[in-house]
């Protein structure tokens, strides 16, 4: 006969077995490709800078250089970045930067498998509006590291939705040149339905316009703040709809990528030889406060340090070095508060050495990461354990 044990002890163990959490992750791959971009013969800001040591005396050699250069880079550039994805340990990867689908997969196929095996099987991507073709994708394995199965349900772009539609074409749009029947989303805004272990998920893969250079006599990052608050007053609205504005933020879903934008940065100043100096500096104006306002949703990586929430570093050279957040996790005020204790992971083992870390964040870089490049990628994944019920 089995001894009985007190009621307690069974609600323990029953909430043991039944809690369910999914590992979710973020990351911009920058540049995962599978075409050969020759725009560099024509337009130098294009041309890569190996190439502009040499003197290249036609197209045909250009081409012929450049395919060599590319495929020489992307194997150690894959390599880490398969490395990065690893280390998330996440069931569910959102990606910016992906060229398409054929693309994703050999990828999957040829460096993240060899790493984690029988891994990511589902994959959705589709064509946004990125002029250099680079789009938006989720990955995500058949079922969770607790075996909960992940299921797609539909998958939806808003990349055709104009300024005119949703009513947010201003005159400082208009001065920048877009007109009101023009699209909003630089890439997309990418509506994924899903369910874990039957509990209903919604995610929202975005990335926002860059802050490209300076013009106009702003800096890029303000001459370009427009066009990523009218994204974000885009994706909040659709979010809206989608489950009603009083009752969206009630529900579970989460806006994953990069919106190119920051509340606050870490300037970096000093040297090598005399030490950094880092101050934290809060912005007066970002795209994310049109999401977070009213408590409709929460950047999770706010949960950590503020010197310690940086996935970029930034330089134009000495003069300017700042680290800041680019890559976010919004989680809706529902899944924030189901999941309040839960802090996000940031992988930072495949950036640059020219990255310049505050003491005692300095991590082990993967192997063969360079000066410069090859690099996972410019930016670092973040990821999140959440749980589901």
């Amino acid at each position: 006969m089995g001894i009985a044990q007190p009621p307690c002890f069974r609600l323990r163990l029953w909430a043991k077995v039944t809690a369910m959490s999914l590992r979710l992750a973020t990351f911009n791959v920058e540049n995962l490709m599978n075409r050969f971009d020759f725009s560099g013969y024509r337009n130098q800001l294009h041309e890569d800078r190996t190439l502009a040591l040499f003197d290249i005396q036609s197209e045909a050699e250009y081409k012929m250089l450049e395919q060599a250069r590319a495929i020489a880079l992307s194997d150690d550039t894959r390599q880490l970045t398969a490395l990065a994805i690893a280390a998330t340990r996440a069931d569910i990867i959102c990606m910016q930067e992906v060229d398409n689908i054929e693309a994703l997969k050999a990828f999957e196929y040829g460096y993240l498998f060899k790493m984690v095996g029988h891994g990511y099987r589902q994959k959705y991507t589709t064509a946004g509006n990125d002029s250099r073709g680079i789009d938006v994708a989720v990955m995500m394995r058949n079922e969770t590291a607790q075996g909960q199965p992940i299921e797609f349900v539909r998958m939806t772009s808003h990349a055709y939705v104009t300024f005119e539609q949703f009513g947010l074409h201003t005159p400082q749009l208009a001065a920048l040149g877009h007109q009101a029947n023009q699209r909003i989303f630089r890439r997309d805004c990418l509506e994924i339905d899903l369910t874990v272990g039957g509990v209903p998920l919604t995610l929202y893969l975005v990335h926002f316009k860059s802050m490209g250079s300076p013009r106009n006599g702003l800096d890029g990052r303000q001459a370009t703040m427009p066009l990523r608050i009218a994204e974000a007053q885009a994706v909040r609205r659709i979010i809206e709809e989608r489950f009603g504005g009083d009752h969206a933020a009630d529900k579970s879903w989460a806006i994953c990528g990069d919106m190119n934008d920051y509340r606050q940065r870490v300037k970096i100043s000093g040297d090598a030889f005399d030490g950094y100096r880092f101050e934290v500096i809060d912005e007066s104006q970002s795209c994310l406060n049109v999401l977070t306002a009213g408590g409709f949703c929460e950047n999770a990586v706010e949960r950590r340090p503020e010197i310690d929430r940086w996935t970029l570093y930034h330089t134009r050279g000495p003069q300017e070095r700042h680290l800041c957040q680019l890559d976010y996790i919004l989680l809706s005020k529902a899944l924030a508060a189901k999941n309040a204790i839960a802090v996000p992971d940031i992988i930072r083992n495949g950036q640059p050495w020219r990255t310049i870390f505050p003491a005692g964040q300095e991590v082990d870089r993967f192997p063969r990461a360079g000066w410069d490049r090859p690099k996972a990628s410019d930016h670092c994944p973040v990821a999140i354990t959440l749980e589901m019920a």
